[in-house]
């Protein structure tokens, strides 16, 4: 792989020089050598990996091999996500938002960036309906071509992107000021998203284990598994670590710790449940906003 990237750098060099000033080589040198080039360069080169973003919590930037953006449950305005306001302000373009419930930690800050770039909302239907009523999230953004229900799978974005709504176990009430009570939310759950050309990533959302999860597999290679990790009011490392057994993902990322004291789910406890279980999966601990490639399986 090491092998082939330097080839690969060194026929663009080559090329570059035999058209481009070289001024201009040394200042775009660190674009053309980025994951990023392999889409732009020229139109000579069109395969590029899936980008996964993690800014805490449950909160993920997908940007596909086409250059789709998508957002799942982006509280970006985290406690632990210290550069939420000048990312919000750098998100010009979002084509899909999905939110896997209505906690407010999930539902984040999903309707501002909504309106800022006219992303489209993926969700439930209960969930959307109560997302536009009470939220403000706006309505012709919000139809029924990404909205969806618990075993459908639609087709967005000309084909690039499918999302299988499965479940969860968790809560779904909408806050939608501090004086009333929950609102109704419908039913939590996760996400399934099918990358044409990249990975196939499973979100839990908020869940505990259950043994459905076990057949995802017979209708997804799941490549990637986004999965709460933190106890408390969602699975901790031990269930997690059997979600994992069950689902049987190539990695698993774990999700939903330490945000706040309460919850106490580790990393560290998250891999010595796996090594216990003896399962294969890679594990790939992410930092507060960082930025990792993702290839197809």
């Amino acid at each position: 792989m090491i092998v082939q990237r330097a080839t690969r750098e060194c026929l663009i060099l080559r090329l570059c020089f035999f058209i481009i000033p070289s001024a201009f080589i040394i200042r775009a040198s660190s674009f053309f050598f980025s994951p990023l080039a392999e889409r732009a360069l020229f139109g000579f080169v069109v395969s590029m990996d899936a980008q996964l973003t993690w800014y805490g919590q449950s909160a993920f930037k997908i940007v596909t091999p086409g250059g789709k953006v998508l957002l799942v449950d982006p509280w970006l305005s985290n406690p632990v996500f210290e550069n939420a306001k000048e990312e919000i302000a750098r998100l010009k373009h979002v084509d899909l938002i999905l939110v896997t419930h209505g906690h407010a930690d999930h539902v984040g800050d999903a309707v501002e960036i909504g309106k800022n770039t006219n992303a489209k909302l993926v969700a439930t239907f209960d969930l959307a309906d109560a997302m536009v009523k009470h939220l403000g999230y706006p309505a012709e953004l919000a139809q029924t071509d990404t909205v969806g229900h618990f075993g459908g799978e639609l087709t967005l974005l000309d084909g690039e992107v499918k999302v299988a709504f499965v479940r969860a176990h968790h809560g779904s009430g909408i806050a939608a000021d501090d004086r009333a009570g929950l609102r109704h939310g419908g039913s939590p759950g996760g996400f399934v998203i099918t990358i044409r050309g990249g990975p196939t990533i499973y979100h839990t959302g908020d869940t505990d284990l259950f043994s459905d999860m076990g057949l995802l597999s017979r209708f997804h290679n799941i490549d990637v598994m986004l999965v709460c990790i933190g106890d408390h009011f969602t699975m901790g490392p031990a269930r997690a670590a059997e979600a994992v057994k069950l689902v049987a993902p190539g990695t698993a990322i774990p999700m939903h710790y330490a945000t706040f004291p309460i919850l106490t789910g580790t990393p560290e406890a998250f891999e010595r449940e796996l090594k216990n279980r003896q399962v294969s999966t890679q594990l790939r601990e992410m930092k507060i906003g960082e930025t990792i490639s993702l290839s197809a399986s």
